[in-house]
């Protein structure tokens, strides 16, 4: 079953055609199997090349499992062609089969976070700083149709990220504390706050650090880490340029394009 579940995920990519759940496959609650599927695709696209750059975590904002149907955050991978940070937040949506976008809290590690007893000094001193970011999230199940396993087996639903410029440690801002309002071509579509995401953007890194590492592959100085929505995610469709403001850490932007330039860099759902 997890290997017809990888063989749904992975054709459904390669062709740009969306598929049904693999819950069918999988059960609704079979979270262990999902993740599995999960690690198989990864391990695939390790085998041609992909690179990766860290994890995404999902699910954290009440908003966010309210829209989906869940009651649990769940993560994936990110890789090196999922940034398109470098191409001035230009987003190929020809590149995506149903994207939806999230205003986030991008983290990255200054250490590895693989030591037993994780607690939250521990997380916090691990982050060398911190960025305004979107996530471009992704499915492809066919009209995210979704329960736990379709998404975590899916790769916790991921698609691209954009980086904002801002760069700021811990001591700058308190993650908890900020506010967040996204605009799609200056109309207001998403606000919340940090503590929509598990009460606190940190409790989610925390609770990545110590799943990964139950998992046997700890978070690791240099990766980027994805908080989770700081409020509901918004349908997106070319033509449209986001904004998103995150109080005290500062603005990411990203203009969605109907196709991919072939001059710059691309990415992959």
């Amino acid at each position: 079953m997890i290997d017809e579940a990888v063989r749904r995920l992975e054709s459904a990519a390669a062709e740009r055609r969306p598929c049904a759940p693999v819950r069918d496959l999988l059960g609704r609650e079979d979270v262990a199997a999902a993740y599995a599927v999960q690690r198989e695709l990864t391990a695939r696209r390790l085998a041609g090349g992909a690179v990766v750059t860290g994890r995404k975590i999902g699910l954290t904002a009440p908003a966010v499992q309210r829209q989906l149907g869940v009651d649990q955050p769940d993560f994936g991978i990110l890789f090196a062609d999922m940034d398109v940070s470098g191409v001035a937040g230009r987003v190929p949506v020809s590149r995506l089969l149903q994207p939806k976008v999230e205003a986030e809290i991008a983290f990255v590690l200054g250490a590895d976070l693989d030591a037993d007893g994780l607690d939250a000094a521990a997380v916090r001193s691990a982050v060398a700083y911190a960025a305004p970011a979107l996530e471009i999230v992704d499915s492809r199940v066919a009209d995210w149709d979704i329960t736990i396993t379709d998404t975590v087996a899916d790769n916790a639903s991921s698609g691209l990220y954009v980086l904002g410029a801002e760069r700021l440690p811990l001591g700058a801002f308190e993650p908890r504390e900020t506010t967040m309002r996204m605009y799609a071509d200056d109309v207001l579509v998403s606000e919340g706050d940090g503590a929509a995401c598990l009460g606190d953007p940190l409790n989610a890194l925390a609770w990545l650090a110590r799943t990964a590492r139950e998992y046997g592959d700890p978070l690791r100085a240099g990766q980027v880490v994805l908080s989770g929505a700081l409020g509901p995610m918004a349908v997106v469709a070319p033509g449209v340029t986001v904004r998103a403001e995150i109080s005290g850490l500062g603005t990411v932007t990203a203009a969605f394009t109907d196709s991919a330039d072939p001059a710059r860099p691309t990415a992959s759902a």
